[in-house]
Order: C-alpha cells, then structure tokens, then sequence
C-alpha cells in the first residue's frame, strides 16, 4: 500500500481500550509515541472496567511495604505447582510465565508513580494458598475510589460496571457479612455515609474495575494518548508480511490508519458469541451468561486468525456461577453467596461435584465435566436469614422470585428436590453427608474450608469452620446454577514479549496482543483475584516496551 493511500499515519495503534491497551497506551504516550486507542463501542475501559478491578500480581511494591512475604522465587513455585499438566496450553510456556513474573512488580511500580493508587486485598487469599508458594494474605491489588469528574468530558464516556457501588478492593465481601461481623457491619456504614456524601457533594464516585480504568484513562489522556470511541476496527492491514496498520469505522466511513512500530490487540474474547460458544459446549444454554462489555465478540480474533495467527484453549473461560432473577436485564454473580455456610450446590442426581468455595473458574470446569447443567444451589433458612443472594439482603426474598419458580422453596428437602427435577435420596443422602462434616469442621469430599479463599469466602462467625454450614433448618430453597462467566480465556497465541505467532511459532511482525484474546499465561486455571486482568496489564506492558525496542528482561 501506498503511504498517499493512508487516510492517518500514528507510531501505534492499539485496538480495544482494556487494561492491557491504556497502560500499554500511558508507556508508548509517556515515550512521546503519537498514540491512537480505537475503542469499537461507546465506552471506555471494556470488560476491565466492568470487573472487580483486582489484579494478581506476585511479589509487587506494596507486598513488603505490608510486611507480607513474597518473591520472585515463591510466585514462580506456585505457578509451577499449579500449572502441573502438560496441557496448560501454548500460552503458558516457561518464557511467558517468567516475563509476567519478573515484569509486574516493575509495572505496578510504574503505575504508582504515574498516579495510580493501588489499595492490597489483604486476605483475599491466592486461590490454591496450600500449594508450594501460595500466598494466604493474597496478591491482588485494587485501585482506591474514584471520582469521575477529575475526567471532564470524558466521565459519561467509561464504562462501569452493573452495581455501580462506589466500593474498593474486599469491601464488597465484607459488606456482604454484615448482619454477622462486626466488621461487616462497619464497612457497610462506611458505605452508606459515602453514599450520603455523594449526594450532598455531587461526586461521582466509582470503584472496583472502573476506579481502575478512570485512573488509566486519566492518566493516560495527561499524557497525551488519543483514544476514540465508536470507532471499530473490521480490518488488519498487512503488506511484505508485516502488520502495518487498520482499516476502522469513523463516523460511518472506513479509514485506513498506518501503524509505524505496531498494532497492539485488547480487544477481549468472544464470549458474547453464544452460537460460537454452543459449538464448543454444546451443554451451555442457548442464552447470554456472559458478565462481560457488549463489544467481546470475537472478531479481532478472527482477523488476526486470518493472517495466519495460531488459537488454543479456546474452550477455556474464566467460569462464574451464575443464576438469572425475574426482571433482570443481566444474570446475576452466584459464587460469592455459594460459598458461604449452609449452601451446598449439587446437580439433577443430588450429589456435590466440586468444592463451593473454590476457585470460580474451577467450579464452572467441573460443572461443565460432571454434566451438572443447570446444577442447583440449595440454601437453608439461615443461608437465607443471614446472607445476600443475587444482591438481595438478608431474610429479603422478592415475591417474584418466589411466584416465577426462580427460587423454589419447600418445608422438606424431599419436597424440594422434586419441584427442582432432582433425585430426591440422592440430595437426601448428599445432605446428611454434608450436615456431618459441617459439624465435624471438615469437608471429607472436596476440602471446602480447608485453604485461605474457602475460609475467606465463608463467614467467620461460624464455627466450627467458616465455610461449613447444616443443611437442616427448614425451610429450604434452591436456584438453578449455571456456567456464567466474566470472559472467555482462550485465543491468539503470543509469545513472552505479547508478539502474536502463527501455527509454526514465528512472531507475525507489526502484532501484538494482550488480555483475553491472548490464551492465558495460567493456561486452564486461576490463579488469584484478578488472574486475568493482571497478566493483561503486564503484557501490554511488555508488549509496549518491546514496540519501543526497550526488550524486557
């Protein structure tokens, strides 16, 4: 192509506007690179600006400032004895595993000193703490509350998330507990008197993963990035084998944008791509489970696939238990509320096939192994009295789910496993196994309450373990659980630096890619609190530094 044939010529274009692209965008800007971010929807942020807005990151600053124990070596033996299958996919190789170790700290630390305000979830434990390595006080970080006017023009343009709780870090958790902790009880006020200042003051204060990409995108925009929304990219234009630039949506007219040094992909996965994803798991229902932004429809993977980009672990996602109220626009997030005492959830045959309280991602695996689609939460009248469901308070069932069969109750368990279809002696048999380790203290069948993330979702009120509770107590409830998820986890292959490969391992010059679109550096597992949205950032990082001929090591 012509250089007279380029409508816009920039040093990169970066596709997407998740975390990995504006901290990649805030490096290239702060390095004096003319910087142009194409964000195909209205909004800021993508699925990052949607999550919790923690990330995993081992062994980074704020660690030893906390007098918590970490390194290099200890985050490198967890990921080793978590990554312990030979099937872990061609996104988790040695090299990328060490650059993401080695290169985080020094992001993070980059960050800070560009403005972001890290907060530690302190006890928001590694997700497999008893392995070699594991860290029980945690390695996720959060970004303190924000306030959305520091932004200007740009505040109605991020994206936020469903909620829109102005909350930070664990405070979600320990608010769901507030009606049996003190200190659940304390944050919750602490809640309600910011609430009450917004009011008087007119902040527009936001947390979890849009106080992570407000302050990016401040920070970013400070330094001179320019982003775009609006603005889909339908094409990768390459010329002599290299990626040279795009051909994007303006205004409802193509243009096509030379990159000079690289274009960079955040552009997430396909999980809104439900015919895609039934192909895969024919098991999924044929409806949208997905809690990620409305843009994640894989497209962009595509592209990159049709120049010769390699895919893999693309039946993975980061899974999440999820149910779907009456009246609701979106489903609802189970797993939190699954993984506290007097809950089990099991599927049609009555039986328990994972632990409650594990890993999210974990859960929706051995769902989806074992065939328990839908699988049933069952919640005693104190799950019920003392902790949310699906954003309801305690001892507060709306009426509709009663009346439109989305929560089923009964007096006997037997009555309500034949509302739900399920086999009643198995639940019987698979309750009275239950009510015993949780007055023994111990899960005999899958270890719930036995490490730091099942102890920590559970309710430390409860005795004699957090996470186990009797099943007992009339009367009983039950929803239908399914494989939701916050994005798809399997993609284009890059290598240790973000460069995209094809199937014969060789870089595709001029591409990059981060986050979701990529197969994950933790292969099929999950490693932590944030295990996605960390590697995202680290990797547009390095990606970014790799464009600049900067080569991390």
């Amino acid at each position: 192509m012509l250089m007279e044939e380029w409508d816009e010529t920039v040093d990169l274009v970066l596709v997407g506007s998740g975390g990995g692209a504006l901290c990649a965008s805030l490096v290239l800007a702060d390095a004096g690179k003319d910087v142009l971010v194409l964000e195909k929807t209205d909004k800021v942020g993508g699925s990052t600006a949607m999550s919790g807005g923690v990330m995993w990151i081992p062994n980074h600053p704020l660690q030893a400032a906390a007098g918590v124990e970490d390194s290099h070596e200890a985050g490198k033996a967890y990921l080793t004895a978590l990554l312990n299958r030979p099937d872990e996919g061609k996104g988790a190789t040695p090299e990328r595993i060490d650059m993401y170790l080695r290169q985080g700290p020094q992001m993070v630390q980059f960050l800070i000193d560009k403005g972001m305000a890290f907060i530690r979830c302190d006890g928001w434990s590694d997700y497999n703490d008893e392995l070699p390595g594991g860290c029980r006080r945690g390695r996720g970080l959060a970004a303190k509350v924000f306030d959305a006017r520091r932004l200007g023009p740009w505040a109605h343009r991020l994206r936020r998330g469903a909620s829109g709780m102005p909350i930070a870090g664990d405070d979600s958790h320990y608010m769901q507990l507030f009606r049996t902790t003190l200190r659940g009880f304390l944050r919750a006020q602490f809640y309600l008197l910011r609430r009450i200042r917004m009011r008087l003051t007119g902040a527009d204060l936001v947390g979890s993963g849009a106080a992570v990409q407000g302050r990016m995108l401040e920070i970013a925009l400070r330094a001179g990035a320019r982003i775009e929304t609006d603005a889909p990219v339908v094409e990768l234009i390459k010329a002599d084998d290299r990626v040279v630039g795009v051909i994007a949506e303006r205004g409802g007219a193509r243009i096509r944008i030379r990159a000079r040094e690289g274009v960079l992909l955040n552009a997430g996965g396909f999980a809104h791509d439900v015919a895609r994803r039934r192909k895969i798991h024919p098991i999924l229902p044929d409806r949208d489970l997905s809690h990620t932004n409305p843009g994640d429809t894989g497209e962009v993977i595509d592209m990159a696939v049709g120049l010769g980009a390699d895919t893999d672990n693309l039946d993975q996602a980061i899974w999440l238990a999820s149910s779907w109220p009456p009246g609701r626009e979106q489903p609802s997030m189970d797993y939190a509320g699954m993984g506290r005492p007097h809950m089990i959830t099991v599927g049609r045959d009555g039986k328990r096939f994972t632990s409650e309280a594990g890993s999210y991602m974990q859960f929706g695996q051995d769902q989806l192994r074992t065939g328990a689609v839908p699988a049933y939460c069952i919640i005693e009248s104190r799950g019920r009295e003392r902790y949310f469901w699906a954003g309801s308070p305690p001892g507060v069932t709306p009426r509709a789910w009663l009346e439109s069969g989305y929560m089923k109750r009964a007096d006997t368990i037997e009555d309500l496993a034949r509302q739900c279809g399920i086999d009643a002696s198995g639940l019987k048999a698979t309750v009275e196994r239950f009510n015993a380790f949780a007055r023994n203290g111990r899960d005999e069948d899958f270890g719930r309450g036995a490490n730091g993330l099942s102890i920590w979702s559970g309710d430390p009120s409860n005795r004699p373990n957090p996470s186990l509770g009797a099943i007992e107590k009339p009367p009983f409830h039950a929803v239908e659980i399914w494989p939701g998820d916050v994005g798809t986890y399997g993609g284009l292959v890059a290598d240790q630096f973000g460069r995209v490969l094809t199937e014969a391992g060789q870089p595709i010059p001029g591409l990059y890619a981060t986050g979701v679109c990529t197969a994950g550096v933790t292969g099929t597992h999950y490693p932590g609190p944030g295990g996605s949205l960390g590697p995202s950032f680290v990797f547009g990082w390095v990606a970014a530094k790799h464009m600049l001929g900067q080569v991390p090591n």
